[in-house]
């Protein structure tokens, strides 16, 4: 498999290309191919996933003057978030790349998007030790941070737990409580899915790499249904 098409598309050409390939490597496709040679990307995705939270970090601090401390939080997690990154992903046409094991790639579903936002940050950390921090922040500046502006039209970066809270106890008089319904996944790659409920009524669900995240999409989730947002 060849990636010049990707690295087009991506606006970074690879001085060594068996990173931008393990990049691409997921732990399925090793432990079926273990006379492979190569390695997986969950140590990339651990280095990429703190380049891109810096970088977003410092863009947002230097757009956002006037925001304070709690927006700028909630407006980081809206663009480093798996559904974020596994668009971008799919723009950037990474589906076409990935190394998989048979049972993963018969998957299209959310486990998919996981799997593409992962990529995503495992590519930044390519990036990163192939040509240093200014072009991977580069990569972020022209494919993440622009999309800043639909995000804050869309308003999907607002804290939706504390807006949720706030109706319930507005409409109904009681505070919603969380419950992780179901967890999967080794230590290093968890996923969440957590129920929000109002006394005994479950109002919204969600999923999320962290309980925070799968928290946030349960809220969102319930302030949908009830048309509260």
């Amino acid at each position: 498999m060849t990636f010049e098409k990707f690295e087009e598309k991506a606006g970074v050409i690879f001085k060594d290309k068996s990173l931008l390939k393990q990049a691409f490597t997921h732990r399925s496709y090793i432990n079926e191919n273990r006379g492979s040679a190569l390695e997986h990307n969950e140590r990339m995705e651990f280095l990429g996933d703190a380049v891109l939270e810096l970088v977003i970090t410092d863009f947002l601090y230097k757009r956002l003057k006037d925001s304070n401390e709690g927006e700028l939080t909630s407006l980081r997690s809206a663009l480093v978030n798996a559904d974020t990154c596994s668009q971008v992903a799919q723009r950037l046409g990474a589906n076409d790349f990935l190394l998989l094991s048979k049972g993963e790639s018969k998957d299209t579903g959310r486990a998919r998007q996981y799997i593409l936002a992962n990529t995503l940050e495992a590519l930044i950390g390519a990036i990163y030790l192939d040509q240093g921090y200014d072009v991977a922040k580069n990569f972020i500046l022209t494919h993440i941070a622009p999309l800043t502006d639909d995000i804050l039209k869309g308003g999907v970066w607002i804290d939706s737990k504390s807006l949720f809270q706030e109706k319930v106890q507005e409409h109904v008089g009681l505070t919603p409580s969380y419950e992780t319904m179901r967890e999967s996944g080794p230590d290093h790659d968890k996923h969440f899915v957590v129920g929000v409920y109002v006394g005994k009524e479950k109002y919204g669900e969600g999923e999320g790499k962290s309980k925070q995240d799968a928290e946030q999409e349960a809220a969102r989730t319930a302030l949908v249904a009830k048309g509260w947002k």
